[in-house]
């Protein structure tokens, strides 16, 4: 076996470690290895940039400022279907003494009215529609009965400014819409359309190399004989890194062998923005990546295994300004490990203003059983979540019901990725803790 070797001048954030007297290393804490990552990477050079149609925008990162070219809306607008008024002919109206206002015209949709009703008239209008000249609100049509001969009763008045939307409220002229580095949701795409961005200035998606490794891995499409199982990572690996808005490019499955695996990476390394193998991060004889790594990466590797479970095996390296990370072959490990290390850096890669590097929270949840924990490890534990009232079958979704939101634990082995199926969310048990008890208040973090 070739001797493995370290770069001469090694980053220094590589983690330092100390080795037992069997060789193996100890591992770093979560804390340390966000802190160990997020340094290492904080002089990566921005994403070049590009112009898409705005239907391929969703999901992207921008790559500079967006400033509204007008206001919105142009025109005043109508809120509700109502009748456009002036405010003060509406003063003092109630049920019992309603005011009357003369209905002198209609607002037709996408047209400029015509005319404007004088003192003590109104124009029909619908939701949408251009306030007319004069008019300073609109009387909801509920607070309105309708008389003969155009007569129209108004039972509730209105104040100045209700039920419309004036020139500018919703954005003004030259307003910052959205930062360089914001990610664009549906919504957001929305506003822009309706400001007339047809383009959109967005940084480039990284290319993500993704392999699979271990003499045991066939194809999916193959039938494994005794012995061998089905490449179930390159998938699931792949679908995070396009859920994230970056391109996987899936290289293949290698075996054991060191210099089909080095040529592998190194092509990986090559082409790629970010690398990420699965299998061969564990200290074994049949592992590759760490000899590899130290062959022909520099800096090299800056953390081998951590204090989480699942995912402790992880590998976290880079060459030159490209990361690489071994993640462990179990699947709920290696999908530990991409959410809490992969995922951030990729968000920055990718362009984001501010990359996640903390896991981030989405709410709180009520634990429905007991947890254990190895105290100095941090347990990252797949939940369930419903309702404390969980609506029938045929009612409204359980996540609009009312009631406490629950998680329960979806318990398994790290190799069972039914597990991840089953569940909707990861929770996390802190390295100082040993453990959770039943009705404890628990952050609840996505994983998808």
């Amino acid at each position: 076996m070739a001797e493995t070797r370290r770069p001469r001048d090694p980053d220094p954030m590589i983690s330092p470690k100390i080795r037992d007297m069997l060789g193996r290393r100890d591992a770093t804490s979560l804390a340390d290895t966000i802190a160990i990552l997020q340094n290492s990477l904080s002089g990566q050079p921005p994403p070049a940039g590009e112009e898409v149609q705005l239907d391929q925008a969703l999901g992207r990162y921008l790559a500079a400022d967006l400033a509204a070219p007008e206001q919105l809306p142009n025109h005043p607008r109508s809120v509700m279907d109502g009748y456009a008024v002036r405010a003060a002919d509406t003063f003092g109206a109630s049920a019992q003494l309603p005011t009357y206002l003369q209905i002198s015209g209609e607002v037709r949709m996408g047209q400029l009215p015509v005319g404007a009703p004088g003192v003590g008239e109104c124009f029909r209008i619908s939701t949408g529609g251009l306030l007319p000249q004069g008019c300073d609100a609109v009387v909801m049509l509920e607070h309105t009965i309708s008389g003969g001969d155009g007569l129209l009763e108004v039972v509730k008045p209105v104040a100045p400014g209700g039920n419309i939307i004036a020139p500018g409220d919703d954005v003004q002229r030259d307003e910052i819409l959205f930062k360089a580095g914001s990610r664009l949701r549906p919504c957001d795409l929305g506003l822009l359309a309706g400001l007339g961005f047809a383009r959109i200035p967005v940084y480039q998606r990284p290319v993500v190399g993704i392999i699979s490794t271990g003499d045991e891995i066939v194809t999916p499409e193959q039938t494994p004989p005794p012995g061998k199982i089905r490449d179930i990572n390159t998938a699931t690996i792949a679908g995070l890194v396009a859920a994230q808005g970056a391109i996987p490019r899936p290289l293949g499955i290698v075996g054991d062998r060191e210099e089909e695996f080095r040529q592998l990476l190194e092509e990986a390394l090559a082409s790629c923005r970010l690398v990420i193998f699965s299998g061969g991060s564990s200290v074994g004889v049949g592992d590759l990546g760490e000899r590899v790594l130290n062959k022909i990466t520099a800096p090299g590797i800056m953390v081998h295994g951590v204090t989480i479970k699942p995912g402790k095996p992880v590998i976290i390296a880079r060459h030159g300004t490209i990361p690489v990370f071994g993640l462990p072959g179990h699947p709920v490990s290696a999908a530990a490990a991409y959410a809490l290390f992969v995922r951030p850096t990729l968000e920055l890669l990718a362009g984001a203003g501010r990359p996640a590097w903390q896991p981030r929270p989405v709410g709180r949840a009520i634990l429905q059983r007991n947890l254990n924990s190895a105290a100095g490890r941090t347990d990252l534990v797949p939940v369930a979540l419903s309702r404390s009232s969980d609506p029938r079958e045929g009612e409204a979704d359980p996540g609009e019901a009312n009631g406490e939101l629950l998680a329960r634990p979806v318990l398994g082995k790290s190799s069972a990725l039914s597990t991840l199926v089953r569940a909707e969310a990861w929770i996390m048990i802190a390295a100082h803790l040993q453990g959770l008890g039943a009705g404890s208040s628990v952050d609840i973090y996505r994983f998808d």
